[in-house]
């Protein structure tokens, strides 16, 4: 479980301090999906750099299963929107950097050789990102977070950069990989569709400075398609209440 107590985060800027965090209060159960949404600058992103351990100036507490965070010691996959490829290196070299950098033993054994099929990129293994579409590239972001076997996945806006029909099937892909290793999951994103598509729990910020609104269960993640769109759009409708009144 990852759990945060009155985690608050301020920004030095030349005249003026801001502030990013206010007091923010959340225990992430182990093996779901937390989507995050808010207005653009409410700290979501934030909120993930602490939890990768690249942000470490802030007040509060944040734990993973009752340890302080240390990437070296933890194994954290962060996607960005971006996808973070090195494009000096190969689609193979990207996939396996993560965990290169922890300094593990494995190359292509059969669990990272079955990640990379199901996404769909094990013939594009030589090949270097200028020469994937945004889609392809995404797959090899993902696939490098899944071959590490993370503790905690982060995901900052993924497929915010994709066209609508590639981000639903990045969507689909994601699922169907996430539901056969159940790693726990923060995905920030601005889309109430996405959050409701993908989490498990929906976790609505305020605006600036970052407070958690509401934590709302989400009975549309495992329902069958006959109950999902009734579900969907009750769901849809009160999350875009909440978000409105921010």
């Amino acid at each position: 479980m990852i759990a945060i107590k009155d985690l608050t985060v301020k920004y030095q800027g030349k005249n003026e301090e801001t502030l990013a965090l206010d007091k923010v209060n959340i225990n992430i159960n182990t093996g779901d999906i937390y989507t995050f949404i808010g207005p653009s600058g409410c700290g979501k992103s934030t909120l993930l750099y602490v939890l990768s351990g690249i942000l470490k100036d802030y007040t509060g507490t944040v734990s993973i299963d009752g340890r302080d965070i240390n990437p070296k010691a933890q194994r954290i996959g962060l996607i960005l929107q971006n996808y973070g490829l090195l494009p000096w290196k190969t689609v193979y070299e990207n996939t396996m950097l993560g965990i290169k950098i922890k300094n593990d033993s494995r190359v292509l054994d059969e669990y990272s050789s079955y990640i990379l099929k199901q996404l769909g990129i094990d013939a594009l293994l030589d090949r270097y990102p200028k020469e994937l579409s945004g889609g392809q590239q995404q797959r090899v972001a993902i696939a490098r977070a899944f071959i590490l076997k993370p503790d905690l996945l982060l995901m900052d806006e993924p497929f915010s950069a994709l066209d609508a029909i590639t981000r639903e099937e990045m969507q689909e892909l994601f699922l169907n990989i996430w539901k056969q290793n159940s790693v726990t999951t923060v995905f920030i994103t601005h889309s109430v569709d996405e959050a409701l598509y993908l989490g498990s729990k929906i976790v609505v910020f305020s605006p600036s400075p970052g407070r958690i609104l509401e934590v709302l269960e989400n009975p549309c993640f495992k329902l069958d398609n006959l109950r999902f769109r009734d579900e969907y759009y009750a769901m849809s409708t009160k999350l875009r209440k909440i978000v409105s009144k921010g």
